[in-house]
């Protein structure tokens, strides 16, 4: 090798390793993500999470005016009237003439009202008993119960979609890494046989082939890396993140256990069911609202009392006279509330309220034997796509050594071109069912888990 030649090798080594260690510095920027870190991310981030943490947060707003309702309620008042035309009174003339007679007809119009008005007070009203109160408040603290598990089952429904969306990802990188290998494994076989038709050993017809064995490739080859980067976007999405972040993920296929889990064998709680939770819930919330119909019939008392001044007269500069022009006022009583007669509309309220109890419970039969259909459907599913996993694992097993026997024979003249693409087509597809195989079983496991309640926690 002369000078030149080494020098031009060294400088494209140099420029190599730079670029080897700037793509390795790009890299390590990438924030790399467990599927534990993504659910942690998504309930601290995902939208629908946020929006259920402020219903909760509503609800809780709402007890609290519920609460208000029943403490003493103050409130001030202060008023100045400038009477500009003074309204009239019209009394029989002889009130002011005793030689008129009372049967005259005649009436003197007489203004009782002085130019200037003025009022100011203060007043308190108490409740004390109110059925509706206090079922109200239990109502209020029962919603906000409700709005708990409504942000729970936002969160149970987030974990889904996050988890599934990541297991999609990572099928789709070991996807994406094995047509690498596939491409790689053909890549060198053309190669070889380009080799052997150069030197008389191989047809023509055998290097095309594999040629448009390996443009098929090159074009799956690109669809994959286009799904894989879907699938990112998807899961960034579901995480609440921003699509454009970067991310790599850090769990490997090797390290995820799939199995029947062991709780389905045992005692089940239908509370476990989040589902199943909030209907017990709305239950609550329906026989409140048949106490609040039953209560409306008992009476009502509040208390109240108001302490205040009012002032009148002719004369703008007497307005602020609190000494002579202001005079004080005071009351304290009590006030009862009895209904009587309202045309039997609490009674039908009544009726409703027992009707809608009644569809609530039925509703709990057939919610129970939704969870019951679910958790028997996906444990078979899970059964099944164990099956079908371990079936198309021993495949790709065997499709892997058929290659590589066909092709130790191709090598050693003893085999044709056509029976390596054979197995070579054989092998991908072996490859491409496993992996269809092994997603199945992954989204098998989360359905399961879902059903058992076991999701999230």
């Amino acid at each position: 090798m002369n000078f030149q030649s080494a020098l031009k090798t060294s400088f494209l080594y140099v420029l190599s390793l730079i670029a080897y260690t700037a793509l390795g510095q790009g890299q390590e920027d990438i924030p790399v993500y467990s599927l534990e870190q993504c659910i942690e991310f998504a309930l601290a981030n995902n939208q629908d999470i946020k929006n259920a943490s402020l219903e909760e947060a509503l609800a809780k707003a709402q007890v609290g005016q519920t609460i208000s309702e029943g403490l003493p309620q103050i409130t001030g008042s202060a008023e100045i009237s400038n009477n500009v035309i003074i309204p009239v009174s019209f009394l029989p003339a002889f009130f002011f003439d005793s030689s008129i007679p009372p049967d005259d007809g005649r009436f003197v119009p007489v203004e009782f009202s002085q130019k200037y008005a003025g009022a100011a007070g203060v007043s308190l009203n108490q409740l004390i008993f109110d059925g509706s109160y206090f079922v109200g408040l239990q109502a209020a603290k029962t919603y906000k119960e409700l709005s708990a598990k409504a942000h729970i089952k936002t969160k149970i429904d987030v974990v889904e979609a996050v988890t599934k969306a990541y297991y999609t990802a990572l099928i789709n990188k070991e996807r994406t890494t094995l047509l690498d290998q596939n491409f790689a494994r053909l890549d060198s076989l053309l190669r070889e046989t380009t080799v052997m038709f150069d030197n008389g050993f191989a047809e023509k017809i055998d290097v095309d082939r594999i040629k448009v064995q390996f443009n098929n490739l090159k074009v799956e080859r690109s669809k994959i890396e286009r799904l894989l980067e879907t699938s990112y976007l998807l899961l960034k999405y579901q995480m609440g993140m921003d699509v454009y972040t970067p991310i790599a993920l850090a769990d490997q296929i090797a390290d995820i256990t799939l199995e029947v889990s062991p709780q389905d064998e045992g005692e089940f709680d239908y509370s476990d069911r989040i589902e199943y939770s909030q209907m017990e819930t709305n239950r609550k919330l329906a026989a409140l609202d048949l106490k609040n119909n039953k209560v409306q019939y008992l009476p009502k008392i509040s208390a109240f009392a108001g302490i205040g001044a009012n002032m009148s007269t002719n004369f703008s500069d007497e307005i602020f006279d609190f000494k002579d022009r202001w005079f004080e006022n005071a009351a304290i009583g009590a006030r009862l509330t009895l209904p009587i007669f309202d045309g039997l509309l609490k009674s039908y309220k009544i009726q409703s309220n027992r009707v809608q109890i009644q569809q609530i419970e039925n509703q709990f039969v057939r919610i129970k034997n939704s969870i019951e259909l679910e958790k028997s459907t996906a444990k078979i599913n899970l059964m099944n796509s164990l099956e079908t996993l371990e079936a198309q694992e021993e495949t790709l097993e065997l499709a892997a050594e058929v290659f590589r026997i066909t092709k130790i024979k191709y090598q050693e003249g003893v085999g044709s071109n056509l029976e390596v693409l054979d197995a070579e087509t054989s092998f991908k597809e072996a490859e491409t069912n496993y992996y269809g195989a092994l997603y199945d079983a992954l989204i098998s496991k989360v359905e399961l888990d879902k059903a058992l309640g076991i999701l999230y926690r």
